[in-house]
This record gives C-alpha cells, structure tokens and sequence, in this order.
C-alpha cells in the first residue's frame, strides 16, 4: 500500500488523482489532502477519503476545516500555511506527493518532497519555472523520482531514452515538440483578440482545467512555461525545443531522433493518462480514459504558433534565453496579471503587455537560493501592482502586446 500526498487536491488535477486511485484501492491510500480555501470541497473529501492530515494554506480556512472535521468525528489533523504543506510533502510515511498547487505557493512544498527523496508527480509548472536548476539539485541529491504530469511532458517522458546524458544529442535526440492546442482563440484576429473577455477565455476547446491554467492556455503562456519546464526536465537547449500548434490535442508532444524518427504519444484528451503513469511508473495501471480511436479522430492538423498575435510565448522563450531571476519575474507578473484580467480589470492584450514592462523593469541576476526567488516573486507581483493601481496600461505598453 502507497501513502500519497496530494497538493491542490480540490483543483481539477487533485480530484482526477483521487479518481484514478480509487480505481486502485489495494495499491494507493490518501495520506494528506491539501487546498488553498475551499473548506466545503476539501472537507467533502475528507468525508470520503479519510486522510490523516488536511492541509489549508488559508489559516481562517483551516479553522474552519478543524471545526468541520471534529463536529463530524473525524480523526483527521488539520495544519495550515506553507509549514503544513511542506510537513505533509516531506512526511516518513509518504510514498507518493502529487504537486498540483497552481502558481508560485506549490514551490516550497515540492522542494520538501525532492529532498525528502520521494517519488513525485509534477504538475505544478511554477516549480520549475521559478527554481529549475535548485529544484533538479534537489531532487538529485534527495533521491528523488520526478516524474512530469503535464500531459506534454509526460509525453516526452514516455518516449524519450531513459539514459541521462549532458546533451540530448548524446542520446540520438534532435529535438523535443511540445504541441499546444491553441486555444479558443487560434482563429481570432488581432482585432477580435481586443473584445476577449473573461468568459470567452475560460471555454476550452478540448480540456478541462482550472481557471488559471485555462487562461494561460489561450494566450499561449501555459506552453512559454511548459518550454521552460522542458529545459529543466529533459537538458535541452531552448533552441531544442519546439512548440507545434495541434488543434485536436491527440498526439501530446513528440521527440525528434537523429535517424529522421520522430516518436510521439497520443491519448484522449484526459489528465487520468498521465495521472496513472505517474501512480503506476514503472508499471502501467488503468486510468478509466476511454481509448483513443483513430478512426473518430480521422484527421491530426498541425501548424506554427503566431507568436505577434500571441506573444506570451516567445516572453517565456526570452526569459528562458536571458536565464536568471528572468523566469520567476515572468511567471510572477502573468500570475498578477491574469487575476486581474479574472476580475475583470484589464483587458485580455493587457496580459502580455504587463509581463514584459515588468521584465522591462526588473534588472536580472544569477540565482542563489529559494529565499532569493521568493524575494523577485514578491518584487515582481509588487510592481504589476502598481501598474495597476496607477492604470498605467497606456497606449506604450499596449503597443508591447500588438
């Protein structure tokens, strides 16, 4: 029996996770739920699962979920705040952690579970895109397994060689081909772009995620940090790394061989597939996704992204290349940024636009530590603040986004 530790359980990732182990209940138990506020959902799950820990990052939040369980006789300890997050991560008792607390709040917790040295499924971006190079040392010199839950990702991972290597060429590999569906947007014209409102943003075509993923989806940033995931996970060169826009999200990412091979996965649509490889790795268990039928799909399109009307993705490639604090600026400012375009605030081009006056503004230096990172987090989000309190998306910073 696997003890899993499941971060952002209440999120979209988190209840497929514990979908996926319930269909395996003689191999996986829950250990500790975590969310960030959502006491009814995360307390509902505790109700079915019965973990040992419930974890808040709201403190109020946790109050409130202690309160719950004990009316309810429930033996379950509730903990708060990063401390708590990281506790459970790191725990004797855990086998498996599944990092899927959205934004910069999961980096802490999943570098507890790398040097804890236990098998990790990650599907918090922010992680890598923040602390690649600390996070990798960590799980190095933790023992750690990392395995990629991002359906691209997890892609590559299952086609790519298991040898390690200082290059990619070491081991027959030109290139890794991240695919991106395109969004709901891929068709719009400049013009339409500059009506795009909340709602419109929030309807993927083909999967379903949470709110900030689903926006990042559409302006193509959810791919920049992916491009910057797979620096870190697979060694590659950003100039080895690809993006292919691929509208029916079959074929979810490929690896590029020497020999003129080019070896993709494909699969449903359905965050169960990479969910199950990662409880299963080694091994291959069911994930209740339906199987893929070629003959339904009966066509795969494929096509460059368009990076003037979609310019978040070459910002992550920039920021990439210019190495650094420049990541975490990137991935604090489109964090600031996208919540304000949720509420409403700024315009859909307003979320390009922002990312790079911050990283106009924010000078970049060489990483140092976590606390460091954490420091140009919070001067990054501090600076998109104040942008928005003076209103200054002015015509010069729309001209960024067009």
């Amino acid at each position: 029996m696997q003890l899993v530790t499941i971060l952002g359980s209440t999120g979209t990732i988190g209840q497929q996770t514990l979908d996926v182990m319930s269909r395996h209940s003689d191999r996986y138990a829950v250990f500790a739920l975590a969310a960030y506020k959502n006491v009814d959902a995360l307390f509902a799950q505790c109700v079915a699962f019965n973990p040992r820990f419930a974890v808040m990052q709201d403190i109020e939040a946790a109050d409130r979920l202690h309160q719950q369980c004990q009316a309810a006789g429930l033996s379950v300890e509730v903990l708060s705040g990063v401390e708590g997050l990281s506790e459970v991560s790191a725990h004797p008792d855990v086998h498996i952690v599944m990092a899927a607390i959205v934004g910069a709040a999961g980096l802490l917790p999943a570098l507890a579970a790398a040097e804890a040295g236990k098998k990790i499924l990650l599907a918090n971006k922010e992680t890598l895109v923040m602390a690649g190079q600390l996070f990798m040392d960590a799980v190095k010199q933790g023992g750690a397994t990392l395995l990629p839950i991002d359906s691209e990702h997890n892609a590559i991972f299952q086609v790519m060689p298991r040898k390690s290597c200082n290059a990619l060429t070491d081991v027959g590999v030109n290139q890794v081909i991240l695919t991106a569906s395109g969004g709901p947007f891929r068709c719009y014209t400049q013009h339409q772009l500059e009506t795009v409102t909340p709602a419109l943003a929030l309807k993927h075509p083909n999967w379903v995620m949470g709110a900030k993923i689903t926006i990042d989806s559409s302006t193509l940033m959810n791919k920049g940090l992916e491009v910057i995931e797979a620096h870190w996970l697979f060694n590659a060169h950003p100039s080895q790394i690809d993006v292919v826009v691929h509208p029916q999200s079959v074929i979810h990412s490929m690896v590029s061989y020497v020999d003129g091979s080019i070896l993709a996965q494909l699969g449903n649509p359905d965050m169960r597939t990479p969910i199950a490889y990662g409880l299963g790795y080694p091994e291959r268990i069911a994930s209740g996704v339906k199987p893929l039928s070629l003959i339904d799909v009966a066509k795969l399109e494929f096509e460059a992204p368009d990076t003037l009307r979609f310019p978040c993705l070459q910002l992550a490639y920039d920021a990439l290349n210019a190495g650094g604090t420049a990541s975490a600026v990137l991935n604090a400012a489109n964090e600031v940024a996208v919540a304000a375009f949720l509420r409403d605030e700024i315009r859909y081009l307003d979320i390009p636009a922002l990312i790079s006056a911050a990283l106009e503004q924010l000078p970049i230096q060489p990483v140092s530590s976590v606390e460091q990172l954490l420091a140009v987090d919070a001067e990054a989000r501090a600076v998109v603040c104040e942008f928005l309190q003076r209103k200054t998306m002015t015509s010069s910073f729309r001209k960024t986004a067009s």
